[in-house]
């Protein structure tokens, strides 16, 4: 597809604009990574090129009326088979995809994607929703079993406008392959902004937020993409669900609800009424120090509980934050923005309950916005934005190196924190025979408890590395679960994080979750092996395209 920007398939990113081959840069990284775990020479592997693939035959063949909007080219398939969890750019570095897609589709609109759901039905196809490709939990692998006929991908990338906007309810409708920043740029010509940035915003869409319960950068209140939703359409194999436009509701369970989360399960996301708000005038933040990490904790639970909803509240740990701010203390980084108001109140009284806390900070940089930019907060932002893109480079050293995030309440924070730590420390050690880096940071808070999102790394080898994050990542998921917190706050289940959401949901409504996939999927080729196995199949009997 010429119109079609691609994805670096081995990497963050746009394809045309990934590094070019750096075999010194790749040396020196694994000079840097030898020397950290004393190990002998690493030998990275060098960057992956499409021709260097061996891609089955696909087994299916676009249907004549849409083959316009279908391709088999093969970095359209290996970019489909592909997200961006650790194993999924550890198989590109190793040139091996376990699971291939066999046809991409690019529908041009809402009766495209209804075509196509019909044709896959009919032909016993698996077909997967696609929008950004950004999923970290195997949310769009084309792990389906040996029950299909074939994988499509469905790639929605051209369901990109921003269609209506209403300015007296400040809502506007927006369709569901729309990237963020296009997103953006559509509001801000009316002055408006979505305020929803996920890390991934840049290579991720309003559908796949909405699908996978996005949480974006605001730390409290309007923070998930749940709270911005006012109604949505959804395609289903079974007919196509448009639910009312209402400020709320108390009318029985939401379809809105039910759609939020199903990961592409249940049906496709076209389009969604979203609630807008005016772009932030007023704005103020400053890093706040800490000595103890449990008292800056402590901290941010006043500043919940107080009900002052700061836009940032984002706590790192020492050992994240050192490259920052040097030494051992955790940061906090504080902000407060707001279209309407100054904001200087809402800083003077949080300033004040962190101080009861030990919290220590320079009030001289509130005055100065260039100070942040530049300061401990900017220079932590700039290196937790560029962490994506150097993420491959140290893949290729044979580096396991993965993120997992969490909530709990407040009464279990500690406990639970000191047991992932420790847990974590010790599963790396076994597993790679070397020291691990475990480091913490909250990235949402709320009245009752915080949003802890762990990163950890130790050194494994090129050809091991995917068995040694599977046997990692099964710990981590055991862990989580028997301190008591969640199996994912906001990277969404997709297929890594089902172990941990099948512990989690209670059994009756994993029951329920089925009877609903049954009625709207009846031959149950959405998105299989995410969140549940669908129930008795119904090949080839598609519903009607409908109205529902």
């Amino acid at each position: 597809m010429k119109d079609i920007r691609r994805m670096n398939f081995w990497g963050w990113g746009w394809a045309d604009d990934a590094e070019a081959e750096d075999p010194a840069a790749d040396k020196a990284m694994a000079d840097i990574l030898a020397k950290t775990y004393q190990s002998g020479e690493i030998k990275p592997l060098s960057r992956p090129k499409v021709e260097e693939f061996s891609l089955p035959q696909a087994r299916i063949q676009p249907p004549r009326q849409l083959a316009e909007i279908c391709t088999q080219d093969a970095q359209d398939r290996i970019i489909h088979s592909l997200g961006k969890s650790f194993p999924d750019l550890a198989h590109a570095a190793q040139r091996e995809i376990p699971h291939v897609t066999d046809m991409v589709a690019y529908p041009r609109h809402e009766q495209d994607v209804k075509d196509l759901l019909d044709w896959s039905g009919h032909q016993n196809v698996a077909l997967i929703p696609f929008g950004g490709g950004s999923s970290v939990c195997g949310g769009v692998e084309p792990a389906v079993g040996d029950k299909y006929e074939g994988v499509l991908s469905l790639d929605m990338r051209r369901l990109n406008k921003v269609l209506e906007i209403d300015e007296v309810s400040r809502a506007a409708r927006i369709e569901g392959g729309i990237f963020g920043p296009e997103l953006e740029a559509g509001l801000k010509t009316h002055g408006y902004t979505l305020r929803h940035f996920p890390q991934s915003f840049e290579f991720s869409t309003l559908g796949g937020w909405i699908a996978t319960r996005s949480g974006g950068h605001y730390a409290s209140l309007y923070t998930h993409i749940d709270d911005l939703v006012e109604s949505m359409t959804t395609v289903t194999p079974a007919g196509v669900m448009e639910s009312r436009r209402l400020p709320g509701s108390g009318a029985g369970p939401s379809p809105d609800r039910m759609m939020m989360g199903s990961e592409g399960i249940l049906g496709v996301i076209t389009q969604a009424w979203m609630r807008i708000q005016d772009r932030p005038v007023y704005k103020s933040s400053i890093p706040v120090l800490f000595e103890n990490y449990y008292q800056a904790a402590e901290a941010v639970r006043a500043l919940g509980q107080a009900w002052l909803f700061p836009t940032n509240c984002r706590l790192v740990d020492a050992q994240e934050a050192a490259g920052a701010v040097g030494g051992n203390h955790a940061m906090l980084i504080l902000g407060f923005e707001s279209a309407d108001h100054p904001v200087e109140a809402w800083m003077d009284r949080a300033l004040e309950l962190v101080a009861d806390f030990g919290g220590l900070f320079d009030r001289s940089v509130l005055a100065n916005k260039e100070s942040n930019k530049e300061g401990a907060a900017g220079q932590w932002r700039n290196a937790f934005m560029q962490a994506p893109y150097a993420r491959s480079r140290a893949i290729a050293c044979g580096l396991i190196v993965d993120t997992f995030e969490s909530a709990v309440t407040w009464n279990r924070f500690e406990e639970f924190h000191q047991g992932i730590c420790e847990g974590m420390n010790k599963v790396v050690r076994e597993v790679t025979g070397h020291e691990s880096k475990v480091t913490c940071r909250f990235t949402h808070i709320y009245p009752d408890g915080p949003a802890p999102y762990f990163t950890y790394s130790g050194l494994g080898t090129t050809s091991g590395m995917i068995d040694q994050w599977r046997e990692i990542k099964a710990a981590s998921l055991e862990l989580v679960e028997s301190l008591g917190g969640t199996c994912t706050h906001h990277h969404a289940v997709g297929r890594d994080h089902r172990p941990g959401y099948e512990k989690q949901i209670p059994s009756l409504f994993q029951e329920a979750l089925q009877a609903a996939k049954s009625a709207l999927d009846p031959c149950g080729i959405l998105n299989p092996g995410v969140l549940i196995d669908p129930l008795a199949r119904k090949v080839g009997q598609q519903g009607s395209m409908s109205r529902v």
